[in-house]
């Protein structure tokens, strides 16, 4: 082990306070950020100016089950992919992991830092690489964050050098995590009062709207009674018995459909991590089992995704592939696409049937609402977007490019 300059050292120690200092004045910043996007912005902004030797950064987000790089100016680490084998180590570990070749000379030792050798991890393209994680754990997994730099070329690494990328890790991290939990907050308050509204429209549905069948039903059944009492029935009688068959088939559907939209609202479980393939392809069975006429043109790789949603969504994806089929004389076609982003997926359903009529469209999402030839009770959709919203997205209609209705389920990317 090469000796150490005390003049030398002593200089590290006071650059290592200096970079301390203008760590937590970017911390300052980070913490009133909105967005994580953001906290990765700024600290690849502020890492070649307050780390010594102009290193380039790399933000890779934990989240549960999964690594995401949000901002990376470092090779080998491309954002939206998965990150290096190194990262992945220094993760799993939960230790800094220092990687370099044989000739680089370390003037500061810890018991957190772990040297490794390049040549061990494919990825590695030369110079040097600190990877330096901050995890925080809770009952929803591990959250935080890995803060990566990496010096082209580097002849001596000291406690500057080192340190202060371990405390600026925690302060990326912690800004992250606090972004995360806000926008769990946020929609956990979302889906409280989305259930509130959607009980509320329940409520009014049964006073207003079964109320009113009810009345008719009760008036043409009195109405009926007295012209059976008479001897010679006349032909109103029938005319009467067909509208007091309707209408109480009608009450009869509303009350269903009321009481399974309730049970929805009372099981509907919290927006979690989940896989979409198999929700989607569950879906997809067992709507095309039901409806002969319905061709689903979709291919299960192109979803292996994970998004933030409930058990329920696959009644979202059901309702709107039976719509297609219901809505539509002929044969119909509907075709699957997926568009992810950093932040969120956004499931395409886009059919070559007779599309949605104008006067439809303002009024297709809202709860009890129908179109005038539709045989439904108007909750299919309406329940569908409250149900989306739940979980944190949310879902729009436009116009096919093959025709028809085109559905986009955007939900948030796990």
């Amino acid at each position: 082990m090469p000796r150490r300059d005390p003049s030398s050292t002593a200089d590290s120690e006071e650059q290592t306070i200096k970079t301390a200092g203008q760590i937590v004045k970017y911390s300052r910043e980070m913490y009133h950020l909105e967005s994580v996007e953001e906290v990765a912005m700024i600290t690849a902004e502020s890492v070649p100016h307050i780390v010594d030797g102009h290193p380039n950064p790399a933000v890779i987000e934990i989240r549960p089950d999964t690594l995401r790089t949000i901002e990376s100016l470092v090779p080998g680490e491309a954002v939206g992919q998965e990150p290096s084998d190194l990262v992945d180590r220094a993760y799993n570990d939960n230790q800094i992991l220092l990687c370099a070749d044989d000739e680089l000379t370390i003037e500061y030792v810890s018991d957190d830092i772990t040297r490794v050798q390049s040549d061990a991890f494919p990825s590695h393209s030369g110079g040097v690489t600190l990877a330096a994680p901050s995890v925080y754990t809770d009952k929803g997994g591990n959250f935080g964050a890995v803060l990566v730099v990496h010096w082209d070329s580097l002849e001596t690494v000291k406690k500057h050098h080192l340190r202060p990328i371990d405390f600026l890790a925690e302060h990326v991290a912690t800004a992250i995590v606090n972004i995360r939990s806000r926008e769990r907050l946020e929609r956990a308050r979302n889906d409280l009062a989305k259930r509130k509204e959607m009980v509320e429209v329940y409520e009014r549905l049964l006073r207003h709207d079964l109320g009113n069948d009810l009345q008719v039903i009760t008036g043409f059944s009195d109405s009926l009674r007295r012209l059976l009492e008479e001897e010679n029935v006349p032909p109103q009688a029938q005319e009467y018995t067909d509208k007091i068959f309707e209408t109480s088939k009608s009450a009869a559907e509303l009350i269903d459909s009321v009481g399974d939209t309730v049970k929805t609202i009372q099981e509907q479980s919290k927006a979690k991590p989940l896989q979409l393939r198999p929700v989607l392809t569950e879906a997809i069975d067992n709507v095309e089992t039901k409806y002969d006429s319905l061709t689903v043109d979709y291919d299960p790789a192109e979803f292996e995704y994970r998004a933030y949603m409930g058990e329920l969504i696959e009644s979202v994806f059901a309702n709107i592939l039976s719509n297609a089929a219901v809505h539509n004389d002929k044969p119909v076609t509907v075709r699957l696409s997926v568009k992810p982003t950093q932040e969120t997926i956004v499931i395409s359903m886009a059919d070559n049937g007779t599309g949605i009529a104008d006067e439809v469209v303002e009024d297709l999402f809202e709860m009890g609402k129908k179109g005038p030839d539709s045989d439904g009770t108007g909750f299919g959709l309406g329940l569908a977007k409250s149900l989306v919203e739940s979980y944190g997205g949310y879902i729009d209609v436009g116009e096919s490019e093959f025709g028809g209705a085109e559905f986009h389920i955007t939900l948030d990317r796990a």
